[in-house]
């Protein structure tokens, strides 16, 4: 689905490239995702995901980057946008609706979505995101967890190929991000898309991504199922990725003799280690 060659950007008002020799596939329906230490470039990788880098961001781009075969330097950005669907980590700027209706409506209007497929995509989308309760609710007195839901059911509605989502639960309490968490897995694994997240909460990502990419200094120096790459715990902290607190724990025993089994990636994980130990 995803196929990025040699990949190295820098920002016009930049003097060094933000993202420099990417190499990476993403096949169809892999749930993947992405963090790093703030400034390391994960955001600006998403971007030429998306095609917003080379069309909104000007600058040097090499090598290319290619969704379901198309080259996002040689597609436009509206016909990227039919197969990327892109949330980002400011909800605010994205609503161009006052309604939670019209606002997933929105964007099937301005893809002249046939008249007979709309009312059912509307029902599916706010179905799927457990929000059907909300569609005649003003945006404005929503909570943060429920306008991320509103922002994500606009752009499923669309039916992407690719789902693209930038610290989409930077402002969500633990329950409301596992909550999206949980409602985003499911879809991907129903429907077979692509998604690729860009999340702090290395614990939450662990629990539901195929594969976990750590990106530093613009380049991608871990990638593997999160268990691999949670092996690494003291180099991820040296990298200012923080690990959960269970990954932790499985590693200091490990390290003192008294664990022999796999990393730990949550809380049930180290329970059942624990047990083992006092065994």
């Amino acid at each position: 689905m995803i196929e990025v060659k040699d990949l190295t950007f820098c920002y016009r008002e930049s003097s060094e490239p933000v993202i420099h020799h990417i190499n990476l596939t993403i096949p169809d329906g892999q749930f993947v995702g992405i963090t790093g230490a703030a400034g390391s470039g994960k955001s600006s990788l998403t971007y030429t995901l998306n095609g917003i880098v080379p069309h909104c961001y000007p600058g040097d781009f090499y090598g290319s980057v290619t969704i379901d075969g198309k080259d996002t330097c040689e597609t436009s950005l509206t016909d990227i946008s039919q197969l990327v669907g892109s949330v980002c980590q400011d909800i605010e700027s994205q609503m161009v609706s006052s309604v939670v209706e019209d606002e997933i409506l929105y964007g099937l209007e301005n893809f002249a979505v046939p008249k007979e497929e709309v009312a059912a995509r509307v029902d599916e989308a706010l179905e799927v995101m457990g929000i059907s309760d909300l569609r005649d609710r003003a945006i404005a007195g929503l909570s943060g967890g429920q306008k991320q839901k509103v922002a994500i059911a606009a752009i499923l509605a669309l039916k992407p190929k690719v789902l693209v989502l930038d610290e989409p639960t930077a402002e969500l309490d633990p329950a409301s991000s596992y909550n999206v968490f949980s409602l985003l897995k499911r879809y991907a694994t129903e429907h077979g898309i692509t998604v690729i997240v860009v999340e702090q909460k290395i614990a939450l990502l662990s629990d539901f991504v195929d594969r976990l990419l750590i990106v530093e200094n613009g380049t991608i120096c871990f990638d593997g199922a999160p268990s691999q790459v949670l092996e690494h715990a003291d180099e991820l902290l040296a990298l200012g990725v923080n690990c959960p607190r269970s990954t932790s724990l499985s590693v200091a025993l490990r390290q003192m003799g008294l664990y022999a089994g796999p990393v730990c990636k949550n809380v049930e994980e180290a329970t059942a280690m624990v047990k083992e130990v006092l065994r």
